[in-house]
């Protein structure tokens, strides 16, 4: 968790897992989170399959499964998107919006890399980074 330290805000793409996490999450900074696909049970209904978020003057969308993404971003006038599902750590961008999938920060799934993102978002840049948590 020392890797967000200092953020100003957290944004989970889903597999939460269980409620305890998100939880330890708000401790930090103020969270938002979508449900995964394994996310399942009453403490799951709390979170919705999408969710979409201002920061910093910039229009971050937030979805599980990006095959699941019905909108244009660009004329939603989305800025970035955030998603999960396939726990491969990914910094994209394509006509002008950014696509982060900042992988798995909890159990090793599929002999991926342990990995969060750090994005940092002002209104003139936005500045990704896919921190190794193996490297911790």
């Amino acid at each position: 968790m020392h890797r967000l330290s200092g953020v100003d805000h957290i944004i989970h793409g889903g597999d939460i897992g269980r409620p305890e996490i998100v939880a330890e999450l708000r401790d930090i900074a103020p969270v938002t989170a979508i449900r995964g696909n394994v996310d399942k049970g009453d403490w799951a209904r709390e979170f919705s399959k999408t969710e979409r978020v201002r920061l910093a003057e910039r229009s971050i969308f937030v979805l599980h499964d990006l095959k699941a993404l019905e909108v244009d971003p660009v004329a939603a006038g989305i800025d970035v998107i955030v998603s999960g599902h396939s726990h491969v750590p990914k910094i994209d961008e394509v006509d002008g919006v950014l696509f982060l999938n900042p992988g798995s920060a909890g159990p090793r799934r599929f002999k991926l890399p342990i990995t969060l993102a750090i994005l940092e978002v002002t209104s003139h840049a936005l500045r990704p980074i896919i921190h190794d948590l193996d490297d911790c």
